[in-house]
């Protein structure tokens, strides 16, 4: 359980929420563990069987504060608020936002650089600890390669430019991706990256992390109030979840790529867990996504100090925290929206 910018997290399974005169309590094995004041509370997040009495929803509802129902993979079910919210607000504020050509650049320049960032304190951390002098080289050098393109990326002020610039951060980055694979090497090769459909192993899983990880995301900005199709660095294509992609691009490197390094290089896939079409597409094996799956939710639970609010949480909670203060920026509480960077 966790109170977070006003918004109530209730992580914990079999919890229940209950109305106690102007305060919300949580309680868990008929046991109080939270306390909470309505007038403090802007949303209520349960993810998992957390069961919210009627008293305690209409209370919420009486009072603005709506409440959110994902599952305990993070995947949105559903929201209950009241008539009268500031969430039509916040989503016309974002429209706005994204119709703007100085705002959006400026909003894609934030996501960038923290994305960039992400990916050479990879190499960085890499660099420090691999096994042989040729690849160790090339990760510092492709690190210091992007720190350039970093540099570049903060005189930029245009979208079109901005993207060049995240195109030749990540040919940069993927193209020492091989090096970061100490084990196994015979059977996952990674030589570019291929998508629709993905050509090789790395590539298969990578592709499965971050469908998992843009889900999460998207469930997020729902749970939040903001519209997950309408971005800034991605543009509007239909069915195209914009905004979860765009949030997604600093959470990568953390969640995902060293995700699937991790898997590897334990050995806790093996190259035989794929199937290899006539076409050449890869594809997991069913054993092969379900220890995926785990892996990730258990990852979810590791616990990081955010940089920006210097609170302590799980990694899972990432995606709401970041989705919450994109909404404060947007609302005006804050001068700028903080992108993630992860420190080591």
């Amino acid at each position: 359980m966790k109170l977070m910018l006003n918004t109530l997290f209730i992580t914990s399974p079999e919890s229940s929420v209950f109305k106690d005169g102007e305060c919300l309590v949580v309680k868990r094995d008929k046991e109080t563990v939270l306390r909470a004041p309505i007038h403090i509370l802007n949303g209520l997040v349960c993810l998992g069987r957390v069961y919210v009495t009627p008293q305690a929803m209409s209370h919420c509802v009486q009072n603005d504060v709506a409440v959110s129902f994902l599952s305990e993979n993070g995947r949105f079910w559903g929201r209950v608020q009241g008539p009268v919210s500031g969430n039509v607000l916040l989503r016309r504020r974002q429209y706005r936002a994204a119709d703007d050509p100085t705002e959006s650049a400026a909003m894609a320049g934030a996501i960038l650089a923290a994305k960039m960032a992400n990916c050479r304190t990879v190499l960085r951390r890499a660099a420090r600890s691999a096994g042989s002098p040729p690849g160790q080289e090339r990760l510092t050098l492709a690190a210091k390669a992007l720190g350039q393109v970093l540099l570049r990326l903060q005189s930029a002020t245009d979208l079109e430019t901005m993207r060049g610039l995240e195109g030749e951060a990540a040919a940069i980055y993927f193209g020492v991706f091989d090096h970061l694979i100490l084990q196994q090497k015979d059977g996952f090769v990674f030589q570019k990256r291929s998508r629709r459909p993905p050509l090789d192993r790395v590539n298969a899983m990578l592709s499965f992390a971050y469908t998992l990880l843009v889900h999460d995301v998207s469930a997020a900005c729902q749970s939040i109030g903001l519209d997950p199709q309408v971005g800034y660095l991605h543009r509007d294509r239909p069915g195209r979840p914009s905004l979860a992609l765009d949030l997604m691009e600093d959470l990568r490197a953390v969640m995902a790529d060293r995700l699937v390094l991790s898997l590897i290089n334990r050995q806790q896939v093996k190259a035989k867990d794929f199937v290899i079409s006539g076409s050449g597409a890869v594809r997991m094996s069913d054993d092969c996504r379900r220890s995926l799956i785990t892996a990730y939710q258990e990852r979810k639970q590791e616990e990081i100090s955010h940089p920006f609010l210097g609170d302590k949480m799980p990694l899972g909670m990432l995606p709401f925290v970041q989705a919450l203060l994109l909404s404060r920026f947007l609302r005006g509480d804050l001068d700028a929206y903080p992108s993630y960077f992860h420190r080591t």
